[in-house]
């Protein structure tokens, strides 16, 4: 009987369809991990040498003349393309999987219930990796909003995500250094954590459009997703071909305008207009910032070569922010659900954060 037992029980083991299906994720992700060492190798020998790349093609292959203003422009294209989308790939990839144990309804989950200022913190550092963008806005505030999240927690997470995501910070570390990305990360997150706290003491609920304070708690039809390691890796691919397949088009335009910039502005002109000594240079850059459409892949190129011609790094990055977290399609999607005045108040309470960080950085630095 015990060997009859045991054959069955050995039977049982081998015709188990969960160990199965466990030993060919364990063999995908060995694969995956296989793939993904030569794949890293090779993208950093390739990296390494963009800047000989660059200078080879434009003074040899183009037989361009050194120390002029085209040959300066083509030799800074071909080195910061490559470089930032190369970057943007990477980075994307790891946000991405980071991302996957974020989702729309566990954000939620975390937030909901939490004290204003412990939840401002949680909003603002949650929205550096949560997937948001202007077409997620409504459905997203509307989520929060009526589950038990406090408005003023909303809306640090709404500051967050927009301005201070992966891209802005790859971004910003390729053209500048860890040292810029750091002062971007640290004072994006603490004007999205201040501002929250401020809106969310000034009470004003009662500025949601009415339909919003109607839908009951539970309505927002957000379902988490349990996902095992191979699907967060296939998480990280769909972000990559999602986000640099929507993006990259920005960096490459926003790339030449900076390459122009860099190849014909003569040096310090900016200075003049958009310097320390310019005191008005902060809040008209945060007015020109406004209006425009843009996104972080577009906008940085042009920061890196305004900042080489002479503007000073405050008032640079307060346009950038502006441009980024102030944007007037959002705020024209934000209307579906806020009130004309709650929508002057935020762009009031950021818009003011933003000057205060301008000129701040401008002093100090």
């Amino acid at each position: 009987m015990k060997i009859i037992n045991n054959t069955q029980c050995c039977n049982t083991v081998s015709n188990n369809p969960d160990a199965g299906n466990a030993a060919e994720k364990n063999n995908g992700m060995r694969r995956y991990i296989l793939y993904a060492i030569p794949v890293l190798v090779i993208w950093w020998l390739i990296y390494q040498r963009l800047s000989e790349f660059s200078h080879a093609v434009t003074y040899r292959l183009l037989n361009l003349p050194e120390g002029n203003h085209l040959s300066s422009a083509i030799e800074f294209f071909l080195y910061e393309t490559p470089k930032v989308l190369m970057l943007l790939v990477l980075v994307v990839f790891g946000v991405g999987i980071i991302r996957s144990f974020f989702t729309p309804e566990k954000t939620r989950r975390i937030l909901a219930g939490k004290k204003e200022s412990l939840g401002n913190i949680l909003a603002a550092l949650l929205g550096i990796v949560t997937p948001f963008c202007s077409c997620s806005a409504v459905p997203l505030f509307i989520g929060f909003v009526t589950t038990g999240v406090p408005l003023g927690v909303t809306f640090s997470f709404l500051i967050s995500a927009p301005m201070v995501n992966e891209i802005a910070l790859v971004l910003l570390y390729g053209l500048f250094g860890w040292k810029i990305a750091a002062i971007y990360l640290g004072t994006g997150l603490l004007i999205a954590m201040i501002a929250g706290w401020v809106i969310g003491r000034l009470r004003m609920e009662r500025h949601l459009e009415d339909w919003v304070l109607q839908i009951q708690a539970g309505g927002n039809g957000m379902v988490e997703e349990h996902l095992n390691w191979e699907d967060r890796i296939r998480y990280g691919f769909d972000a990559v071909k999602e986000i640099v397949g929507k993006v990259w088009i920005y960096v490459v335009l926003g790339i030449a305008v900076g390459a122009g910039i860099h190849g014909y502005v003569p040096e310090g002109f900016m200075a003049s207009i958009m310097g320390k000594g310019a005191w008005w240079s902060v809040p008209i850059a945060v007015l020109i910032g406004i209006p425009m459409y843009s996104n972080a892949a577009g906008i940085i190129p042009v920061v890196h070569a305004l900042i080489e011609k002479g503007a000073a790094l405050g008032t640079v990055l307060a346009f950038m922010m502006s441009v980024i977290a102030l944007s007037l399609p959002e705020m024209v999607i934000l209307r579906k659900v806020l009130k004309p005045a709650l929508i002057a108040t935020f762009a009031g309470v950021v818009g003011f954060g933003i000057l205060i960080v301008g000129y701040l950085f401008n002093i100090l630095i």
